[in-house]
This record gives C-alpha cells, structure tokens and sequence, in this order.
C-alpha cells in the first residue's frame, strides 16, 4: 500500500528518496503500478513519463536511467510492503495461525494483478536490483517465519519438535519457487492461489493437533465469509 501523504518520508526510511518530496512518491507509485500492470521490458522512459504527465527532464531529476528506476521502485515497494506487515504482526487479539493467515492474506493481496512477466525480466535485465531485492525480502521472510513459529510453539498451536532454523531455510526456498515462471507458468498457475497452497502446506506441517484443529475450524470459518 502506498504510504499516505500525511506521513514523513525520510531518505533513511526509503533510499533513493528525498527527505519529504511527495511528487517523487507520487512517481515512485505510479511507476510501480505501471511495471505491475505491463511488465518491465516493455516500457520505457517515456511511457513512465507520459502516462503520470511528466516531462521525461522531470524524472532525469531523480534518475539516472531505467535500470536506476526499477532499483528506486523495488526498495520504496519492499518499505511499503515492510510497513503493511509489520502492521499485521502488531495487530492483537491473534494467535500464530491468526498471524500467518494474515500474512498470506496480505502479501497475496501484494502480488494479485502483477503482470506475469515482472519475475522474468527482473532476473534477466535488472540482475542486481533483482538479487538486492530478493536478499531483502529473505532476511524479511527469515525474520517473520522464525518469529511465528517460536510464537505457535509456546501457544501448543505447533508441533515442539520443530528444527526452525531449517524448516525457514525450506520456506524460503519455496516462496522463491513460487515465482519461477518454469515451475509454475502463468497460463496454469495463478500466483495468488500458488501463495495460499504454500500457507497451507506451511501450517499442516508444523502444526501440532490443536493447531491443526484450530486451522481447520479458521478455514471454514473464512470460506463461509468469503
């Protein structure tokens, strides 16, 4: 989700951004939505330009090529989705199951509508900005997972038997494949419900039996609501 424009945007907050420059916020979402919507390689500088009603001499102003522009929009998009987490983690009233559902529900909600060919021509034509940006969200991921499963542990929800420095490691490496457009390519599989599978496959592995019960009765409850 955008950060809204009554909050302070710092340099330290978003790298690459100016202290409290709102129109560069305006261009960094706006470009984001675009590369969502089309794809990378396909758009070019001008495109970015005309369809926000820029001069390409505006946007020179805070770049310095595309390449420079996609780095820009992958680290002010990670912040984002770090605060909108973040968020969720801090809600109350929820336990592990609720957390992690919340989670999926959020980061799902991030990648519906992307074009599918974003994955592809991050890897291919932006390498570095791709590998900074999956390096990151790692770390991110690491972080969440590890902290979750303490929590699910301590609540009976998961199992005690649980190695969570390897069963993180394996998580990760499953979130990345969901993105391989090889393994799952985008006219069979859509990523969001790729995403949930992964949730669900997550949580019945480690949860204990009263989190496996707990799961189920949250499901239903949630397919009803649907």
């Amino acid at each position: 989700a955008p950060i809204m424009a009554d909050e302070k945007i710092t340099a330290a907050d978003t790298p690459g951004l100016e202290p409290s420059d709102e129109r560069w916020r305006r261009i960094l979402d706006g470009t984001a939505k675009i590369f969502w919507k089309l794809g990378i390689k396909s758009v070019t500088m001008d495109d970015v330009a005309t369809r926000q009603g820029i001069s390409k001499k505006t946007l020179y102003q805070y770049v310095t090529d595309k390449n420079d522009l996609v780095d820009r929009v992958l680290k002010h998009l990670s912040f984002c989705y770090k605060c909108d987490i973040d968020a969720v983690r801090a809600g109350k009233d929820q336990n592990a199951i609720d957390e992690s559902y919340a989670i999926t529900t959020t980061v799902a909600g991030q990648l519906q509508g992307i074009h599918p060919s974003v994955h592809f021509d991050l890897e291919k034509y932006h390498p570095v900005a791709f590998r900074n940006m999956v390096e990151n969200k790692q770390r991110e991921i690491h972080e969440c997972i590890t902290d979750n499963m303490a929590r699910g542990i301590r609540e009976g929800l998961y199992r005690e038997d649980l190695n969570i420095p390897m069963i993180a490691s394996i998580y990760i490496a499953r979130f990345d494949m969901v993105f391989d457009g090889e393994l799952f390519p985008p006219d069979k599989f859509n990523m969001h419900d790729v995403h949930w599978e992964l949730f669900r496959y997550h949580v019945r592995g480690i949860a204990s039996k009263k989190g496996l019960d707990y799961l189920e009765k949250k499901l239903t409850k949630e397919r009803v609501h649907a």
